[in-house]
């Protein structure tokens, strides 16, 4: 029965609970229907009155041109149109702007000028507020439309005639005639409207319109929509008397679109002469003179922006030469921050996904289109701050200097007559053309490196070295521009040589030890210097450098060389190159690398004297020990320098190495094997046994027996073979001009690789070949008789791969004449199209004409004044490099196969030709007299000796000593190091018979020899050599003069290895 009654409660709690939820359910019901009865009608109702405003405005505007509206009508349906305006409502919004600048225009009815309910005391407030939305709203629609659009650039023009008409009241007719007390009240209100405007945004649309009407190939703002904007831009800015908040809104927003100014001078002239009227650059430059103001700017612009202020400003300063005068201190480190930010954040910006920039290279912010489009412009105006104007008005101190000069003497005259009249008035316009010779520029020293006007020069340096170094896509532009006056480069090194108390070196070298701001900028001098004449001296030719001397006297360059020498050594032995980096790094190189391009042309046309490259102060036994101690510096010494010692203690040192290296060859080719012998019948036997051996065998030992037609072995003993007779002989056939593997240049002689050596159909394979066989001899220290053209040692040396390689200037060591003629197309002083020259070579080959295109297309594209350079720079590259680009490449890969590439960087082109063929000195006969080996009796003091000396120092010209050594040794030159180095050492033996009888020295021939005593009169024998041995084998002659005939036979008839 409990159980009963519990259950029945439980029951009855449930129902309850059910029966209040219900209820619950119901009222939110109730309540939610209520709610969305209410959305609905409030959206109905608000349909309802938005169509009937609609209507009602639409109504409003459908006679507008019946009767006139009175300002409070059109105040009323702007209310109404504002109260519900969304995108729909575009066309009505319009129609209210046109509206409201048609009541403007009205005459003498001051109850339809819209501006009138201003000064009504119920309406000035709600009037304020409405026409700040219509602008705004109008703001709006500036940001989405696009100008060049037909349709969307008249919109443009309305709303901007808007903006303009309701920030200003100067085309306001009430404050006319008795208005005019009311100027300052409305003057405010337009104040008050600018200020809300650039609170929310003005100055960023003004931004995008710009950006949309100018950041293309061709603007779409006309002059008037332009006009326009920059009113609007500059209105705040004056009214607020520029303040820094708004010339901070007018640099980042205005002057940062790419190219404005340049924009604004062409089509709109008159807003520059505003820009001129108000001071703008000066105050810009003043305003970012402050470093935190700068930074600021920069930070808020980012890298690319930053550039396109960088342009506009450069281009203000173009145009305000003036200014520019008077702030270049303020100006040029406003421009030094700005790049040095730019450098900074494209540094932080590099990554795996960069983009590329047309002016700053590669870096992780993209580039939108407009602005991609528009950097041809932005460049342009970046020029200017390297053109003539900009580079006068800020080197003014430098360029004002005036070079001494001396007056030359005249020439003596010749003696007068009738007849003589045309040579004197040569004289005289020699004369005249002389007389204002300049003093050579020396370092004087005498100026103060703290004077302002150093500082001042420093520092406008350093802008130029920033601007090399974060331009990196224009660098070439930069130099070029900077050298394009004759007398910058001079004059700045005449400022350098007056610095400190002694002038130049000294002073420079101390401010490699400190690090003050002063010290780092007399060093960017230096740099931007250095950087400067040496894209000078490479775009100059010969005859610019050598004759007409533009710029620098050639003793000038034998004071610079001796300089920059000094500076780079001091670096380099006094340790500070081991831990340099960043900008002493960069100078480094800057100095090295114009050292260099000084050296390499006074290596191919002297232009200094015999020791000017060397220090005297450098003692080699030192250098050789600290290379054999590892020291850094003497290493460092080496790579860069190793002109500042003498060739031959270099040649001794890559001597040592190679022996050292041959020596572990030998030592592995032992361990492993015997050495390769090699039997050969014919030249192709050597060329196709030699080219299978690799590269360690070919360094090692290689033992040669030439077998005659017979099979059997020819005489000549050399531990199995004669390899030194064997590679002359091969060497001497490939490098046969007959053989069409080399040509000779025309006028000197010198080999080549032949463009048409394609006849041969493995000539790749033979020019690797040939590589490797001169690379041999080279390693091996014999010396071979092939001149080189200088043009192809350069390409071996990898010259050609330097930035600053010119293939203009090694043109002369191919064709002098063709180089004359292509030169003289440089100088002409007509139109170069009317010589009908095309962008491509003709060329006879193998009697059929062929044409060669310089570029893709160039048979018919004709050489013009604009492109004679390119042509005068391709058609040398063509020549030198494309013709034979095949064969060099594949002689390369031989030769450096056998000698390192290292190696070959200690030696200069001509440095190179005479480590191949010898000394070109003229033959030391004490040195080879002192290093001479005798055998068979013979010996210093025997009077077949003693003639023989005789004969060549008193009886031989040059050319005949010359003649002999080659008869001797196969080449014509004296070994490079002195004979002391001549593998096998140069031997004379005393013979008795033929070759073919002679079985080698025996006791009876050797006293014979060495006691005057003959057989028979050998008055019947030519004296012959074995040039594998550099061995002479001299019959003992009774007389003198029969020696002297014999051997003048001898050598003159190329007699020697087994012919007598």
């Amino acid at each position: 029965m409990f159980s009963a009654t519990q259950s029945s409660k439980s029951e009855f709690l449930d129902k309850a609970r059910q029966a209040r939820e219900e209820r619950k359910g119901y009222k939110e019901r109730e309540r939610a229907a209520t709610l969305i009865q209410a959305l609905v009608r409030r959206f109905l109702c608000r349909c309802k009155l938005q169509k009937q405003i609609r209507k009602e405005v639409d109504d409003f505007f459908q006679d507008v041109g019946t009767t006139k509206r009175n300002a409070l009508s059109i105040f009323k349906i702007a209310r109404k149109l504002l109260f519900i305006f969304c995108q729909e409502d575009k066309l009505r919004f319009e129609k209210l702007c046109r509206s409201i600048l048609g009541s403007m225009e009205v005459e003498n009815e001051p109850k339809v000028w819209y501006v009138s309910l201003a000064l009504s005391k119920d309406l000035t407030i709600p009037w304020i507020k409405q026409i700040k939305d219509v602008l705004w709203v109008s703001c709006n629609f500036l940001k989405k439309l696009k100008p060049d659009i037909l349709q969307d650039n008249k919109l443009v023009t309305l709303y901007l005639t808007m903006l303009v008409t309701f920030t200003d009241t100067s085309t306001w007719k009430i404050v006319r005639g008795k208005g005019e007390a009311l100027r300052p009240a409305l003057t405010r209100i337009c104040e008050n409207i600018m200020g809300h405007l650039n609170q929310k945004g003005f100055y960023s649309i003004l931004q995008i319109l710009l950006t949309n009407g100018l950041a293309r190939s061709r603007p779409s703002l006309t002059k008037g929509t332009l006009t326009a904007v920059f009113t609007l831009a500059l209105r705040p800015v004056i009214a607020a008397h520029f303040s820094d908040n708004l010339l901070r809104s007018l640099l980042i927003h205005i002057m940062s679109v790419p190219a404005v100014v340049s924009h604004i001078n062409t089509i709109t002239p008159e807003c520059m002469a505003t820009i001129q009227t108000h001071d703008l650059l000066r105050k810009f430059t003043l305003f970012l003179s402050r470093e935190e103001q700068c930074v600021d700017i920069c930070v808020c612009l980012e890298g690319s922006h930053t550039l396109c202020l960088l342009g506009n400003l450069i281009h203000l300063g173009y145009l305000n030469e003036k200014v520019l005068e008077e702030e270049a201190n303020h100006f040029v480190k406003d421009l030094t921050d700005m790049l040095s930010y730019c450098q900074r954040y494209v540094s932080q910006k590099k990554s795996n996904l960069t983009h590329w920039h047309p002016v700053l290279g590669w870096f992780s912010q993209t580039v939108d289109y407009g602005l991609n489009e528009s950097m041809p412009l932005v460049t342009k105006q970046l020029q200017y701050l390297w053109g003539m104007p900009v580079i006068r008005t800020l080197f003014s101190d430098v360029l004002s200097k005036k070079l001494e000069t001396q007056e030359p003497t005249p020439p003596p005259q010749p003696t007068t007559s009738q007849n003589n009249l045309p040579v004197k008035s040569l004289f005289k316009r020699a004369f005249q053309k002389s007389a204002s010779v300049r003093n050579i520029l020396k370092p004087v020293g005498g100026r103060r490196v703290d004077s302002a006007e150093v500082q001042k020069v420093c520092s406008i340096c350093v802008l130029y070295q920033t601007a090399l170094t974060t331009l990196t896509q224009i660098r070439l532009q930069i130099l070029t521009g900077l050298t394009y006056l004759d007398d910058l480069l001079p004059k700045l090194w005449a400022f350098i040589c007056e610095l400190g108390p002694q002038g130049g070196l000294k002073l420079f070298m101390e401010c490699l030890n400190n690090d003050t701001e002063e010290s780092k900028q007399l060093l960017a001098m230096l740099m931007l210097f250095c950087d400067c004449s040496r894209h000078l001296i490479t775009i100059l030719d010969d005859i610019e450098v050598y004759e007409e001397q533009i710029s620098f006297k050639t003793e000038e360059l034998v004071t610079i060389s001796s300089f920059l020498n000094t500076f780079v050594y001091k670096m380099v032995w006094d340790g500070i190159l081991e831990n340099a980096k960043g900008e002493k790094l960069d100078l480094f190189h800057s100095v090295h690398g114009w050292l260099m391009v000084l050296y390499e042309r006074d290596c191919r046309r002297r232009f200094s004297p015999d020791d000017n490259w060397l220090r005297k102060d450098l003692k080699p036994s030192l250098l050789f020990q600290e290379l054999e101690k590892g020291k850094r510096r003497a290493q460092l010494l080496l790579q860069y320098i190793p002109h500042v010692i003498p060739h031959k203690n270099v040649s001794l040192l890559r001597q040592s190495s190679c022996q050292i290296q041959s020596g572990m060859v030998a030592v592995t080719s032992a361990q492993t094997d015997h050495p390769n012998s090699l039997c050969l019948n014919t030249l192709q036997d050597g060329y196709d046994q030699l080219r299978r051996l690799p590269v360690n065998s070919i360094k090692g030992v290689i033992r040669v027996k030439f077998v005659n037609d017979l099979g059997v072995d020819e005489a000549g003993i050399d531990q199995d073979g004669v390899f030194k007779e064997f590679l002359e002989e091969i060497i001497k056939k490939v490098f046969n001009p007959a053989l069409n593997l080399f040509k000779t240049t025309s006028g000197n002689e010198r080999l080549y690789p032949s463009p048409t050596s394609y006849i041969h159909e493995n000539h790749l394979q033979l020019f690797e070949f040939v590589g490797k066989m001169l690379g041999k001899a080279m390693y091996e220290g014999i010396v071979v008789d092939v001149p080189f053209a200088s043009f192809f040692l350069s390409q071996v040396m990898g010259h050609h791969h330097s930035t600053f390689y010119s293939s203009i200037d090694e043109l002369p060591s191919l064709d002098s004449e063709f180089y004359k003629n292509l030169t003289s197309i440089k100088r002409y002083d007509g139109d170069v199209g009317d010589l009908g020259l095309t962008l491509s070579y003709d060329e006879d080959v193998m009697g059929q004409l062929v044409c060669h295109e310089l570029i893709p297309g160039g048979k018919t594209m004709q050489v013009t004044n604009e492109n004679k350079i390119s042509y005068i720079h391709l058609m040398a590259h063509f020549r030198m490099h494309t013709q034979i680009k095949e064969q060099t490449a594949a002689f390369i890969r031989g030769y450096r196969s056998i000698i390192n590439p290292e190696w070959l960087h200690m030696f200069s082109t001509p440095e190179v030709q005479r480590l191949v063929s010898g000394d070109n000195a003229e033959i030391d006969l004490d040195d080879l007299k002192k290093h001479t080996v005798y055998y068979g009796g013979f010996h210093s003091s025997h009077r077949v000796i003693i003639w023989l000396w005789d004969i060549l120092s008193s009886d031989f010209s040059s050319e005949e000593r010359a003649m002999f050594l080659k008869f001797v040794t196969s080449c014509s030159r004296p070994p490079l190091l002195g004979f002391a180095y001549l593998k096998p050492p140069f031997s004379i033996r005393c013979v008795e018979v033929s070759d073919d009888q002679d079985t080698g020295d025996t006791l009876g021939s050797v006293l014979r020899g060495f006691f005057t005593i003959r057989k028979k009169e050998p008055g019947g024998r030519l004296p012959t050599s074995s040039t594998c041995f550099n061995l002479l084998k001299l019959p003992n002659y009774s007389k003198k003069s029969i020696l002297r005939d014999k051997l003048r036979y001898a050598i003159s008839m190329n007699t020697g290895f087994e012919l007598s």
